[in-house]
């Protein structure tokens, strides 16, 4: 296991990950995992103490990793803007725009993402929607897979279904989708 402290910050200006909170991992730890290739890969430990399993980290290049911590993460770690904002003066000194304080300890974690059956069973009875899923990034069809999975009830899965199809079949990536289905028509 792995443990270090670190500061919350966020990207100003980063292509697709502007505006992401994020920690970075210490390059001495991404060393000593000795991975094979520059790809993202899960872990699984604590932040404070919160636990979280099947979480990514990113690549930002030159042998650099990060961990995003999205929304639903900062609030159970009690890390939500205001949070981070507090001490403007600790923030400036150090050069850091969020600033708030994390404890981390992770594993690389190996286990299998949660996949729904039902979804997969509904994709291969639409080829052209299956083709476009099976071309996305495994990490990204673990976020719909997540999407339905999560769903407490079955109308509410199958609403999440028809929703992950007809995405496929206009080639949206996730956020696209629930960017699409906040918007009314």
């Amino acid at each position: 296991m792995f443990s270090f402290k670190t500061t919350i910050q966020k990207f100003a200006s980063k292509g697709e990950k502007t505006g992401w909170t994020y920690v970075h991992i210490p390059e001495d730890i991404i060393l000593k995992l000795k991975l094979k290739n520059k790809k993202e890969f899960r872990i699984k430990g604590s932040m404070d103490d919160v636990k979280f399993e099947r979480l990514a980290t990113y690549p930002i290049g030159d042998g650099q990793f990060i961990i995003a911590l999205n929304a639903e993460l900062r609030k159970k770690l009690g890390k939500k803007e205001g949070a981070m904002l507090r001490n403007a003066e600790l923030r400036k000194k150090l050069g850091k725009k969020e600033g708030a304080m994390l404890s981390v300890k992770f594993a690389l974690d190996k286990g299998e993402a949660l996949k729904s059956q039902e979804l997969l069973d509904c994709l291969a009875q639409e080829p052209e929607a299956e083709k476009q899923f099976q071309s996305l990034l495994l990490s990204h069809q673990n976020y719909f897979h997540r999407y339905v999975y999560t769903a407490k009830g079955a109308d509410t899965r199958a609403g999440r279904i028809v929703n992950v199809i007809h995405a496929m079949y206009k080639k949206m990536d996730f956020g696209e989708m629930i960017r699409g289905l906040k918007v009314k028509p």
